[in-house]
């Protein structure tokens, strides 16, 4: 039995009233009237989190490129290698089109926590903060294998690549990659690609709140990697590795570090390009 389960419908009502609250902070701020109000509460649900998405999609994307193109303008990034305004409106509305099913995600994850399926806690304390720490860190090790394999799936197999995968390959220059880039993708794909997530809280005790917010902070994270920044922070999968990755189509499929590509021989560094170059 879940572990949420097992403290009975007291418990699980704790995960209804967060999100009960999520849904009237964010939809009575964007909302006119009282209409979303006799709604069901998993509609009201994916409602905010649409709300949300676009939110952390626009705002830390128009921020990012603000930075990077025209505040320090080619202070990161050479003339030639950023993206015209068409190519990032493309991106846009890719990432638009797709947002409402990828907000679908993390709406169910919540209706399996508010049933008692998974493995998810409600406050840090009732585990410690040491043992919050260690669940994590599975649960982060667990959903960088997952996404590696799943990224790496949808370029070898080749259907996966030609009707999801290759969307958001289009974009394989960095005069066409842009922070705006890294929601451009076939809802499907989006999906497949972050759904390590939920099956992390089926094997792992996770942290409700925690785990929400990683779902979202995958928003910004992929604006990150998209920016063709080179951080050089090790182990970071950085915009460096990431470039490389949509270059070569074979290489650097990890997500937030370069671990996965390091033991299964995808790896390429940076710098291996400069040298060859």
């Amino acid at each position: 039995m879940a572990a949420a389960a097992a403290h009975g419908g007291d418990y699980l009502q704790r995960f209804v009233a967060e999100t009960e609250w999520y849904n009237e902070v964010v939809l009575s701020a964007v909302a006119p009237g009282d209409w979303w109000r006799g709604l069901p509460h998993l509609v009201q649900s994916w409602m905010r989190n649409c709300v949300g998405g676009y939110l952390l999609y626009f705002i830390s994307g128009f921020l990012w490129c603000f930075v990077i193109y025209y505040w320090k303008r080619h202070a990161y990034i050479p003339k030639d290698a950023i993206p015209t305004n068409e190519a990032m409106k493309k991106q846009i509305v890719v990432a638009s089109k797709a947002m409402p099913f990828y907000c679908a995600l993390p709406t169910l994850s919540e209706y399996m926590i508010e049933s008692g399926w998974t493995r998810c806690y409600f406050n840090i304390s009732e585990v410690g903060f040491s043992m919050y720490l260690c669940y994590m860190a599975m649960y982060l090790i667990f959903v960088e294998f997952g996404i590696y394999w799943m990224h790496r799936e949808l370029h070898d197999i080749k259907p996966l690549y030609k009707y999801l995968h290759a969307t958001h390959h289009i974009y394989n220059k960095e005069n066409t990659l842009s922070p705006f880039a890294g929601l451009a993708f076939h809802p499907l794909d989006g999906i497949l690609q972050a759904i390590p997530h939920v099956f992390a809280f089926f094997l792992f005790p996770t942290h409700f709140r925690t785990h929400i917010a990683l779902l979202f902070l995958e928003a910004v994270w992929t604006a990150n990697i998209h920016d063709c920044i080179h951080g050089k922070i090790w182990p970071v999968m950085g915009a460096g590795y990431h470039t490389i990755h949509h270059t070569t189509y074979r290489h650097n499929y990890g997500h937030y570090t370069i671990w996965m590509d390091w033991m299964f021989s995808t790896l390429r560094e940076p710098e291996d390009i400069l040298k060859k170059d």
